[in-house]
C-alpha cells in the first residue's frame, strides 16, 4: 500500500507537513512518501499563463503522484481562514489538467495550527469541496494548538488524548 502524504504550506517549517508525516507513518505495512509543495512551484494560474505554456509539467508531475497513491494524507495549512496560496496554485493548476484531482483516493483530510482552533475552517472549506474533485474523504482530523500538541523532536503528537484519537482514525480507516 503506497501513501502520498502532504502538508499544504510552502514553509520549510511547516507544522502541517510534520502532522501529514507523522499520520502517514502510522499506517501499517504502508509505504509512505511525503511531498514538498516547494517542489511544485509554478507561476500564479493564469489562463493566459495558461495559454501561453500549456499545461505546466509540475502539475503533471503532481498529479502523477497522486495517481500512484492508495491512500491520500493531507494537512492543510489555514492562512486566513482558506488555504495557503501555495496549495491553491497546485490545486488550480492540477484541475485544469484533471478535474478530479484526487483521482477518487481514499483521503485522511487533516488541518493544524498554532491556535485553538486547529485550521478548523480550512478543514471544513476542504471537507465540503475536495469531493467534488475526486477526494473520497474517509476521515478529518484537526489538531489544535500545535506547539502544546506536537512534539516536534520526536515528531509525534505529543497529548495522548489527541494522539489516541488520530491513531483510532487510522486504525479504523
Amino acid at each position: 500500500m503506497k501513501i502520498i502524504a502532504f502538508g499544504g504550506s510552502p514553509s520549510k517549517n511547516s507544522i502541517n507537513k510534520k502532522l501529514a508525516t507523522y499520520a502517514a507513518n502510522l499506517f501499517e505495512n504502508a509505504e509512505v512518501e511525503v511531498l514538498d509543495l516547494n517542489d511544485f512551484k509554478m507561476p500564479l494560474f493564469s489562463v493566459d499563463i495558461e495559454v501561453e505554456i500549456g499545461q505546466h509539467e509540475l502539475a503533471k508531475a503532481f498529479l502523477a503522484k497522486i495517481a500512484s497513491a492508495d491512500i491520500l494524507v493531507v494537512s492543510l495549512a489555514e492562512n486566513n481562514g482558506n488555504y495557503s496560496a501555495a496549495f491553491k496554485n497546485v490545486f488550480d493548476w492540477c484541475s485544469r489538467i484533471n478535474g478530479k484531482v484526487f483521482q477518487e483516493k481514499p483521503m485522511l483530510l487533516m488541518a493544524t495550527s498554532p491556535g485553538g482552533r486547529g485550521g478548523s475552517s480550512v478543514l471544513e472549506i476542504a471537507k465540503n469541496a475536495f469531493p467534488r474533485y475526486g477526494a473520497v474523504i474517509k476521515a478529518t482530523f484537526s489538531l489544535p494548538s500545535f506547539d502544546a500538541n506536537f512534539d516536534v523532536e520526536n515528531g509525534k503528537i505529543s497529548n495522548p488524548e489527541l494522539d489516541k484519537q488520530l491513531k483510532e482514525i487510522i486504525k479504523n480507516f
